[in-house]
């Protein structure tokens, strides 16, 4: 039998997809005043994986991700999520979101992100939200997996959640 244990806190992660740089600010700001200092944030890059938001959020898409000082408990990103997806509602216009916010965690072992969306790979936390493990630490890097999307995949998005990690380890 095995024995139970606390498990270590984690660093959290928040990705954001957008087209007007002042609706970033302004959710980056929300989400400092909420979790705390931030300890990086990524260059803006091009989100050209998908068109999947481009009927909502339009063309020219950004996507950065942001990482805090302060850890979390692993069990508080289904509470994340909520907030994230309340901030969402907060930019609204015309029925439509300017940003996209999805929150996430790096440990040493893994990324996982938070999800509203079920699919055989994502687990049940609670309220609605589900989560799964986007990426696996393996050989000195993270690895996508089978279900990995492909914007997860590239090597700036691997290259910035290595960085995460080593902030992560000290």
């Amino acid at each position: 039998m095995g024995k139970t244990r606390k498990y270590n806190p984690v660093k959290l992660v928040i990705g954001f997809i957008y087209k007007d740089e002042a609706v970033f600010v302004k959710a980056e700001n929300k989400l400092k005043k909420r979790f705390g200092a931030i300890d990086l944030c990524s260059p803006a890059l091009d989100f050209n994986y998908t068109d999947y938001y481009e009927t909502e959020m339009g063309r020219g898409l950004k996507r950065r991700f942001v990482s805090f000082r302060r850890l979390i408990r692993p069990e508080e990103l289904y509470r994340v999520k909520l907030y994230t997806n309340r901030l969402e509602c907060r930019f609204l216009s015309a029925g439509c979101r300017p940003i996209n916010i999805d929150p996430g965690y790096v440990d040493m072992a893994k990324l996982v992100l938070a999800s509203t969306k079920d699919y055989a790979h994502r687990i049940y936390l609670r309220k609605g939200i589900l989560a799964e493990v986007t990426l696996s630490y393996r050989e000195n890097s993270f690895s996508p997996n089978d279900w990995t999307y492909p914007d997860y995949r590239s090597p700036e998005y691997i290259a910035i959640f290595n960085q995460i990690r080593k902030l992560y380890a000290g």
